[in-house]
């Protein structure tokens, strides 16, 4: 079996050293290597990692915050020159912690480790029982990249979504934020039963719908569009949830 791999170092030494690791190992495979965690959550939110090799001190923001923000985490190595961070990052259930310089045996010991876990918790996601709920009422917020900053959003602010080619605007009650994400990628942090998409270029929230004419939704006084291609759904999810949802 091999395990898809992510590296996020903002030192190059480090980084490259990392990758000839990696290498090594047969049944590892790099996704990619990120000198910034904020590119690297980009990657998380569209791509399937397996193990995440993440360092702690980066300049944007730490290694430990990019663990906080995400939903859904990879097993996760910590990478560091600095021991007093070990106990924090076990709070985080980080699977292991290599202290640099990083010898390769130490490397292999860890992936060792972690490709066990991983063997242990081969259990599709669709048998979990969480995952349906999970799904429905995630954590009522979400962190999007603005600029060099990740933005805290509430799920209760959001009006609706605008596509913009490899942006997405997110209109809230009182600013729209605009940030280098998909519309496919942010759809799967909503919940399904607040959040509909009508139009490639438009995702709206149910709350905030005000009137709904054939081929359009009222948001204040803005007016979307129904694409034809979303109709359907789009009647059935307000059958589906109009009525106490």
């Amino acid at each position: 079996m091999t395990y898809t791999c992510l590296i996020v170092d903002d030192e190059p030494l480090a980084r490259k050293l990392m990758e000839q690791y990696v290498a090594k190992v047969p049944y590892l495979n790099l996704l990619q290597s990120c000198a910034s965690p904020l590119v690297a959550i980009e990657v998380l939110q569209e791509k399937a990692v397996d193990i995440l090799f993440l360092d702690i001190n980066m300049p944007e923001i730490t290694g430990l915050t990019l663990l906080k923000v995400l939903r859904k985490k990879p097993l996760v190595v910590l990478t560091t020159a600095y021991s007093e961070y070990a106990l924090e990052g076990y709070e985080l259930d980080v699977a292991d912690y290599l202290l640099k310089p990083i010898t390769f045996e130490r490397f292999l010991k860890s992936v060792e480790k972690v490709t066990n876990r991983l063997q242990e918790n081969t259990v599709t996601p669709t048998t979990s029982p969480s995952t349906a709920d999970d799904k429905l009422t995630p954590r009522p917020y979400l962190f999007v990249k603005d600029g060099t900053k990740l933005v805290k959003i509430m799920m209760g602010d959001i009006l609706y979504i605008e596509g913009l080619k490899d942006y997405v605007g997110i209109c809230t009650k009182d600013k729209k934020i605009v940030t280098l994400q998909t519309m496919k990628a942010l759809e799967t942090e909503l919940p399904e039963n607040r959040f509909i998409r009508i139009h490639n270029s438009y995702i709206v929230a149910y709350d905030a719908i005000e009137a709904i004419d054939r081929d359009k939704v009222q948001i204040g006084e803005v007016f979307l569009p129904i694409s034809e291609s979303y109709r359907k759904a789009f009647r059935e999810f307000l059958d589906k949830y109009q009525v106490g949802g």
